[in-house]
């Protein structure tokens, strides 16, 4: 098998942040037979990147490839450096297109843009969205492999809606908007509907304790749990009805897809790539973004009808399947060959 080094921000070991798509990945690879070397853990900014180039050269003669995982923010700018490093060091890396706002960003950095991704082995686009994108600006050497999930790890629940109990799980960050679930919880309130909402996840800019304040400002009971583990959230998902994802960027969200594979039907704004992992009113629901009222309507609507949520709790499970890892896995063993 290869050797592959892993660039990325490894979040598992922060109380401020979810597990990262290194976190999740590189484990699997390393399952499917491959020799990983990845970086990096470290908090400082400064550090992580200082670490994340050593990794590349210490290995260079070792790797066949270079993954990175590419985002629109500060990590973009990891992804420039590390990838100018494997231009002179000749390794052929492979970005991971992550973040729902990349194609904002290769309009902000265009010269940037095309140093990383013209120059890349492959572009590796998890969702049909970035793909589109990417090749609407003018990149033809990207190809789609979906994130994953090792499905035996999510058990499928039957959901009864005699009440409403949302779930909401992310990291407390301003562009995931969640005090719109804070938002629903209040409109439901305002009409004597009683509703249990959780909220799971780190915060990451400090929107946590803005959700909070916001909670107590409009007097509704939210559970807020802080950052859980992938077994603790899933087990606390027993408890819960519907899942709620209210963000204004996305791509294609792993926390959406677990929810799909446990039988939470899923509501969520139609931003970014939703729309190419959910088909409206069949796998789940799209709605506008920042509007509460369209997601008290739709949350009243599967809540209404037994036929139309079980049939999208059905679809939704049937369209996980094909995101299992040992689906996706031949994927990446064709692309490292």
């Amino acid at each position: 098998m290869k050797t592959l080094i892993y660039i990325g921000n490894k979040s598992g070991v922060s109380k401020r942040a979810n597990l990262s798509s290194i976190d999740v990945l590189a484990p699997l690879l390393v399952k499917a037979g491959y020799t990983v070397y990845s970086a990096s853990k470290s908090e400082n900014r400064v550090v992580r990147l200082v670490s994340m180039l050593w990794t590349c050269f210490k290995y260079r003669k070792k790797a066949d490839y270079v993954l990175i995982d590419t985002y629109s923010t500060l990590n973009f700018y990891y992804a420039f450096f590390v990838s100018q490093l494997c231009q002179v060091l000749k390794l052929k890396y492979l970005p991971i297109l992550h973040g729902g706002n990349l194609p904002e960003r290769l309009k902000s950095s265009s010269n940037l843009s095309k140093s990383i991704f013209n120059n890349a082995y492959i572009n590796v686009a998890p969702s049909m969205f970035i793909k589109s994108k990417f090749e609407a600006s003018g990149f033809n050497n990207v190809i789609n492999i979906p994130n994953s999930i090792e499905l035996k790890n999510y058990p499928f629940k039957e959901r009864t809606f005699d009440s409403i109990k949302l779930l909401w799980v992310r990291s407390f960050s301003k562009i995931y908007n969640p005090l719109l679930a804070i938002d629903v919880m209040k409109a439901f309130e305002n009409e004597y509907i009683k509703v249990k909402l959780c909220m799971v996840g780190p915060d990451n800019d400090g929107t946590l304790q803005d959700a909070k304040k916001y909670a107590d400002k409009l007097d509704v009971d939210v559970r807020f749990t802080g950052k859980l583990s992938k077994k603790e959230w899933i087990e606390l998902s027993k408890e819960y009805n519907i899942f709620i994802n209210t963000t204004n960027f996305d791509n294609m969200p792993v926390s959406v897809i677990e929810a799909m594979a446990l039988g939470l039907p899923v509501i969520s704004t139609n931003v970014g790539g939703m729309p190419f992992l959910i088909e409206n009113d069949k796998s789940g629901i799209l709605v506008k973004p920042n509007s509460s009222e369209a997601f008290v309507e739709s949350i009243k609507k599967l809540s209404s009808s037994e036929d139309y949520a079980q049939n999208i709790i059905q679809e939704a499970r049937l369209n996980t399947e094909k995101l299992d890892w040992e689906i996706v896995k031949k994927q990446w063993i064709k692309v490292l060959k």
